[in-house]
């Protein structure tokens, strides 16, 4: 390790490591991209770790919420219908498969499919 390595990781904030770890666990996953880099209205595989949790109703229709973090940026997952999936809670890591849409500008793939995964490791 050289002595800017070693400098830059004495430095690093809690949130620059966490996204660092994050960087290098989606990665080993293969077939999957990088949320900061989605193509709009493309199918893809994402993988990461839910940051937060929501219920958002929209036009009257339960939505559950969760975005996704993988170290590049955050992506919107949005299940219609659902007040509640088992498993998906914040710190809950998991791969997600789906088409990509912007609404309002975010990255978001609504009713994607999803597996829950272990870090790497456990």
């Amino acid at each position: 390790m050289g002595m800017r390595t070693a400098l830059k990781d004495a430095l690093a904030s809690r949130d620059e490591i966490a996204a660092d770890e994050e960087r290098d666990e989606a990665r080993r996953q293969s077939g999957c991209s990088a949320i900061g880099s989605l193509p709009d209205r493309r199918r893809v595989q994402v993988s990461g770790v839910v940051r937060s949790v929501t219920l958002r109703p929209r036009e009257g229709v339960p939505a559950f919420a969760a975005e996704l973090f993988d170290g590049t940026g955050s992506l919107d997952l949005v299940w219609l219908g659902r007040r509640r999936i088992a498993g998906i809670e914040p710190g809950a890591r998991l791969r997600a498969e789906g088409l990509v849409s912007t609404p309002g500008g975010r990255p978001t793939v609504f009713n994607p499919r999803y597996e829950l995964r272990a870090r790497h490791g456990e």
